[in-house]
């Protein structure tokens, strides 16, 4: 704790810090997926929420992709409907998907448009099936097994792959000052929903949009290195060399193929932050140190 006869001068070495950074990415767009401990715990919640404010008011422009799993699978239990992960991805019939819909366009995102408005921002809330935000196809997935001489095709349901996106209602919200919500819900030409993972829409959202940042919350201290220890500031070659070396596996891989993919399609950087730690965001976003992992383009820092 700062003694009080420093805090004044604290504060002042804390805008100084972050006065540069106000400047640099003042008009710039920038795509946050939020997830984790940081839409759980209401401390981080609300910590979230007041970053995302703050941001709007010194000129950013931020757009929240979410997520919503343990939501989900909370709501099913309740509902006595039992769920199948294959591939670490859930099953999902017409019945299951209209639980899934309801939860992530009705609970989760409403939750998240009145906790930003409680803390003074002006924030609206869709589903990629509004104003044709996400065109969706059907995800198709290819299990590879011993004795067959083909690939096994696996049928998940509505569970689908973004085709495009339409940012017309994006930038109209942003030009009308306010911060997009976005579930990850897409429709495809027949009119069928699909659930898909944020990571990839938030994603593609950043590449249609040219963001600045590409910015994920993880329950992690960010990309770890053999040892265990945090890589702050690493390129995309670096990143595939990590992949290809087996350390980088797992429940990371898509969200750092959504990083990697946003950062070779023009967005300028993509972060995988710790959402466990009190204001992330603007941490991440406003000091010198940041709170998790940078991903640039080579020769870029």
């Amino acid at each position: 704790m700062k003694d009080i006869n420093t805090k004044p001068s604290y504060i002042a070495e804390v805008l100084t810090e972050a006065l540069p950074y106000i400047k640099r990415f003042r008009g710039k767009s920038i795509v946050i997926k939020y997830g984790g401990n940081a839409m759980s715990d209401e401390t981080l919640k609300a910590d979230f929420a007041r970053d995302i404010v703050l941001m709007k008011l010194v000129g950013m422009n931020p757009i929240i992709v979410h997520g919503g799993g343990p939501q989900i699978g909370e709501t099913l239990d309740k509902l006595g409907k039992k769920t199948e992960f294959i591939e670490g991805m859930r099953v999902t019939d017409s019945e299951t998907m209209d639980i899934v819909e309801m939860v992530l366009g009705g609970v989760v995102n409403k939750e998240i448009v009145n906790l930003i408005s409680r803390f003074g921002g002006n924030a609206v809330g869709l589903s990629g099936k509004d104003g044709k935000l996400i065109r969706a196809k059907k995800m198709i997935v290819k299990k590879d097994s011993p004795e067959l001489d083909v690939p096994e095709i696996i049928d998940l349901g509505h569970v689908g792959d973004v085709h495009s996106i339409d940012k017309s209602v994006i930038d109209m919200l942003i030009k009308g000052d306010f911060i997009p919500v976005v579930a990850p819900v897409g429709v495809d030409e027949l009119g069928q929903s699909y659930n898909i993972n944020a990571d990839l829409v938030a994603g593609k959202i950043a590449e249609v949009l040219s963001a600045e940042k590409l910015i994920m919350l993880t329950n992690t201290k960010g990309l770890l290195d053999k040892d265990g220890e945090v890589l702050t500031g690493i390129s995309v070659e670096e990143v595939d060399n990590l992949i290809n070396k087996g350390i980088i596996h797992s429940g990371m891989l898509p969200k750092i193929r959504s990083a990697l993919d946003a950062v070779h399609s023009g967005v300028q950087t993509s972060h995988i932050i710790d959402g466990r730690v009190k204001h992330a965001v603007l941490l991440e976003i406003l000091t010198d140190e940041g709170v998790g992992t940078l991903i640039h383009r080579k020769n870029e820092s």
